[in-house]
């Protein structure tokens, strides 16, 4: 993947968490869900944006930590928040060079359901990019579920994998 085609990935995904900004009132975003996920469209939103905001945190200390999310809670009751967090991100990795791209770093993120603690990995910036992005896809998917619950209408590939969207396109399914 070029330099590119990774800040076009995160610029991509970051544009679609502010289309579905876009289509809620801050009501929405903010009100606890019913049913077995009890927490808002922020509380889930948050989360996604959390993981981007560790990696930026992650290039500047050459650590990133999952674990260590602030788990705002104004991030997650105030769309407005949300949206100007998305917009500084979206900004910041847009001017990733490649050689930050490369960038070295350690990563540690609580895997086991045990006793075990983190666990502390080498990675570099580009794979965790990666990482960011498709956890943001699956978390749309999953936003997807619950907007068409709360009656809120998201784009057709919101929340699918690109490879998805290619495959459904080459086999006439789109």
């Amino acid at each position: 993947m070029t330099t590119s085609s990774l800040t076009s990935s995160v610029r991509d995904v970051l544009e679609q968490g502010l289309v579905f900004l876009g289509r809620l009132s801050e009501e929405v975003y903010a009100r606890p869900l019913a049913g077995v996920f009890t927490g808002s469209l922020g509380a889930q939103y948050r989360h996604i944006l959390e993981h981007f905001m560790c990696l930026i945190e992650g290039i500047r200390t050459g650590e990133v930590n999952y674990d260590q999310r602030r788990r705002d809670p104004l991030l997650e009751s105030s769309f407005m928040q949300a949206r100007l967090v998305t917009e500084a991100l979206r900004d910041e990795f847009r001017d990733l060079s490649p050689d930050t791209l490369q960038q070295e770093c350690l990563v540690s993120y609580r895997v086991g359901y045990g006793e075990s603690g983190e666990e502390a990995v080498p990675s570099n910036v580009a794979r965790e990019i990666m990482f960011c992005v498709g956890h943001a896809i699956h978390h749309y998917a999953i936003l997807k579920l619950l907007c068409a619950g709360a009656g809120v209408d998201l784009p057709y590939e919101f929340g699918i994998a690109p490879s998805t969207l290619r495959h459904l396109e080459t086999a006439g399914k789109a």
